[in-house]
C-alpha cells in the first residue's frame, strides 16, 4: 500500500508497505533514470552584426565557447508535456515536429545578464523554463545574443540534463518506543518532535521517524528505548527541478515500473 506523507508542487515523501529492498531499489532508479523530460539539445548560434532599431550596431560573437553555452542551456530545467513523443519514436520520422520538438529563442543586446526568462518558447508557450533568474551569460556594450534551440524529451539514463529528480532516498520504517521510567527527559522529545508521536500509554510513548525531527536520532543510544525496524516498509522522498510535479513523476514511476519488469522478462525468454 502506499500512503503519501508530505506532498509539495516539487517534494514529496511517501511510504510503501509489503515490498522486498531489490523493488524499493528499483523504484529508486525509475525515478532517477526513467522520467520523461524536455531538455535543449540542439543549439544554433546566429553569428554576425547586427543593428537595432536606432542604428546602433551589435556583435553576436559571444565571449564563451558555443560548446560551454550550448551545454548551460541543455541543464536549465524546462516546463515538460508528457503527452509529448519521443523524437526518434514520432509519426514525422525524427525529422522534427509539434508533436516531438519544441522550438525556443534568445534574442538579447547588451549591455546586462541573458537569464533563463529570456529563453522564448516559440511553438509553446507553456513549457517555458522553470526558473526565470539563472543566468546564462553576461554581456557587455554591443554584445548580443541570438540563438535558436530545439527541445525534446529524454530520460536521465541518456544524460544528466534530462533528469527530472533529485535527493531520491529511501529508508525503512522505524519506531522508537521509550520507557518513560527508565528514560526521564522523554517528555523533550514529546514537545519538539509531536508529529512523530504513534502512540502514548501511562508506560510508554512510541515515536516514528517518517516525519522528520532532528532530535529523533538521539534516541538510536538511549537507554530505555527500543528500535524497531520493518524490513517491509520503505519511507521515500524525492525532489524535482520544477519541469514536472512531485506526484506526476511518482504516477509515471509506478506505470513505467511494469513495463520495465515485462520489457526484462521478454530480453530473458528471448
Amino acid at each position: 500500500m502506499l500512503k503519501i506523507i508530505e506532498l509539495k508542487d516539487n517534494f514529496i515523501r511517501f511510504s510503501i508497505d509489503g515490498i522486498t529492498p531489490g523493488m524499493a531499489n528499483s523504484i529508486r532508479r525509475t525515478l532517477i533514470n526513467d522520467i520523461p523530460k524536455l531538455a535543449i539539445e540542439n543549439v544554433i548560434f546566429h553569428h554576425g552584426e547586427i543593428r537595432d532599431a536606432d542604428g546602433n550596431v551589435y556583435d553576436s560573437s559571444l565571449p564563451l565557447f558555443d560548446e560551454v553555452l550550448a551545454s548551460r542551456l541543455g541543464l536549465i530545467p524546462l516546463k515538460t508535456d508528457l503527452s509529448m513523443n519521443f523524437r526518434d519514436q514520432c509519426t514525422c520520422g525524427g525529422k522534427g515536429c509539434d508533436l516531438c520538438t519544441v522550438t525556443y529563442s534568445i534574442n538579447k543586446l547588451g549591455p546586462g545578464t541573458v537569464y533563463s526568462s529570456d529563453i522564448m518558447p516559440v511553438n509553446n508557450p507553456d513549457l517555458k523554463p522553470t526558473d526565470p533568474l539563472i543566468p546564462i551569460i553576461e554581456l557587455k556594450k554591443s554584445q548580443a545574443m541570438l540563438v535558436t534551440c530545439e527541445a525534446i524529451l529524454g530520460r536521465g539514463a541518456e544524460h544528466a540534463k534530462w533528469q527530472a529528480t533529485s535527493g531520491v532516498s529511501y529508508k525503512y520504517h522505524r519506531n522508537f518506543h521509550v520507557n518513560k521510567e527508565v528514560m526521564d527527559n522523554w517528555e523533550f522529545y514529546k514537545q519538539t518532535c509531536p508529529k512523530s508521536i504513534v502512540s502514548e500509554n501511562e508506560n510508554t510513548i512510541v515515536f516514528t521517524d517518517d516525519i522528520p525531527c532532528s532530535y529523533l536520532s538521539q534516541l538510536m543510544e538511549r537507554d530505555g528505548v527500543v528500535v524497531e525496524e520493518d524490513e517491509n516498509n520503505f519511507i521515500f522522498k524525492f525532489e524535482t527541478d520544477g519541469s514536472l510535479s512531485a506526484v506526476d513523476v511518482l504516477k509515471y514511476a509506478l506505470k513505467r515500473l511494469p513495463e520495465r519488469f515485462t520489457s526484462l522478462m521478454e530480453s530473458l525468454s528471448d
